[in-house]
Order: structure tokens, then sequence, then C-alpha cells
């Protein structure tokens, strides 16, 4: 089953301050215009993790993350 779908509004959520992505991506808030796929399932025994999200983020940038780091939006969020 697929947790989000093309046209929702997420808001990213990436709490390990270690995390690469943390510092550029954490609490940004977006739209996903596409599902990608890949193999990634295949070799974590998730099918979750066969689905790529790419976010277009409030920033006007454009990102793809794993069904892990989304989020329902914050309420109060702006809307696009």
């Amino acid at each position: 089953m697929q947790r989000f779908s093309t046209g929702d509004r997420v808001r990213i959520d990436i709490p390990d301050e270690t995390d690469p992505d943390h510092e550029q991506y954490h609490g940004e808030h977006g739209q996903i215009v596409r599902v990608l796929s890949d193999d990634a399932g295949s070799v974590t025994d998730d099918t979750r993790d066969s689905r790529l999200y790419r976010v277009a983020l409030d920033s006007g940038d454009e990102a793809d993350f794993r069904w892990r780091d989304l989020r329902p939006p914050i309420n109060g969020s702006p809307k696009s």
C-alpha cells in the first residue's frame, strides 16, 4: 500500500542530525510531483523502499525521498 500519492502535501522529517540531508531538508514542506520505482525493496525486504517520492519543495527545489522521510504537513503550513 502506498502511503502518499502525487499531489499530496508532505513535510520532510529527517530526525537524525548526522544524516547529510538533515540540515538542508528537515522540516521543509512540499508537494509530491512524481512517484518513482527502483529495486531497493529487494535489498531491504520492505516493498515500501521500492518507491521514491519526488517532492517539489516550497523553497523551489525538488528532491527525492523514501517513505520513512515523509510525514503529513504540519497544520498551518503554506498551501501550494
